[in-house]
């Protein structure tokens, strides 16, 4: 049913047919409200400046609409606190970076230097997907961990020899 797409969504303007939204996506349960939350991720993902305040009232609208995501699935119960946290990282991070200075690659970085575990690096991203990863893993920050959004300005690249692998012929 195309009206119970995250786009269809998005374009609601009127309390009435948000109910209408809201009743429609009850019915159809877990599989339509999943799609609904991932294709919601995806906008939080790609959304940029010019869509700040669309985002804070969709998203403000929809913790009013489903405000016990978890009916749906217990996975969801923090659903709409985790799309805030997102959501405010990610306008702190499009507030700090001029647009001219967004283009190149991004990548997110996390480390402890108290603990031995390894640098995790998300390298080859988009300035708007960075912007989200940076709001995605501020909700699970440990104490002393340190989050970097970095945008890469000189990069050498290497790939492995085919004749080091152990299959070299495919």
């Amino acid at each position: 049913m195309s009206e119970l797409t995250f786009h269809y969504y998005m374009q609601l303007t009127q309390q009435e047919s948000e109910q209408t939204f809201r009743l429609a996506m009850e019915t159809a349960g877990y599989f339509a409200f999943y799609t609904f939350i991932e294709d919601f991720r995806g906008g939080l993902k790609s959304y940029s400046d010019e869509d700040k305040q669309l985002y804070r009232l969709k998203l403000d609208r929809a913790s009013a609409l489903f405000p016990t995501p978890e009916q749906f699935s217990p996975s969801w119960n923090t659903i709409w606190e985790q799309f805030n946290i997102i959501f405010v990282a990610k306008n702190e991070a499009l507030s700090a970076i001029s647009p001219s200075l967004r283009d190149g690659e991004w990548q997110i970085l996390i480390d402890n230097p108290y603990s031995h575990q390894q640098v995790v690096c998300y390298p080859s991203l988009v300035f708007t997907e960075a912007a989200y990863m940076y709001g995605y893993f501020q909700r699970d920050l440990k104490p002393h961990e340190c989050l970097r959004m970095q945008k890469v300005t000189e990069l050498l690249t290497v790939n492995g020899r085919k004749e080091a692998s152990l299959f070299p012929d495919t």
